[in-house]
């Protein structure tokens, strides 16, 4: 069973009174990147490529087609007993964008990041709503302890 936004929300910081929606909580852009170099997925080892940091203009990215990073500007903490997906937000969908994410596991925490395909010129605000984070309860064995734990938080 997916879980109302305000339950979403109690997981999600910072949250604005703009975010929550009735079954999730939306996520705000909080930086997108270019690949600049080939990543390696290997049997036993995972090697992210370089990227270059894209600049917003007068606070707005201005984007070709192609292939993004894009990074939220929210930690997120997955609750025990929860599964965590990701949807684009329908006006990303009509302006011929797309974000795709992989499945956040139980335990998750950390700020994470999703592919930004644009197939058509677009402008995106900084700070602008592009996706929809949903839990659902899930059975599930352990908990999330990969790699990417913690990731983009800052521990100072």
């Amino acid at each position: 069973m997916f879980r109302a936004g305000t339950f979403v929300a109690a997981h999600v910081e910072p949250v604005d009174s703009a975010q929550p929606q009735p079954n999730g909580v939306d996520l705000r852009v909080e930086a997108i990147f270019e690949p600049t170099t080939a990543g390696h997925i290997g049997d036993t080892e995972t090697i992210i490529g370089e990227r270059e940091r894209i600049n917003p203009v007068d606070g707005c990215y201005s984007l070709d087609p192609g292939g993004y990073i894009i990074r939220y500007r929210e930690e997120i903490a997955i609750p025990e007993g929860h599964i965590g997906f990701l949807y684009p937000r329908s006006s990303l969908l009509r302006n011929g964008a797309m974000v795709n994410t992989a499945v956040w596991d139980s335990g998750y925490r950390g700020r994470g990041e999703g592919l930004l395909d644009v197939t058509t010129a677009i402008t995106i605000d900084a700070g602008a709503r592009v996706a929809q984070l949903v839990l659902a309860e899930a059975a599930h064995a352990g908990r999330y302890d990969g790699q990417y734990q913690g990731e983009h938080i800052d521990t100072a």
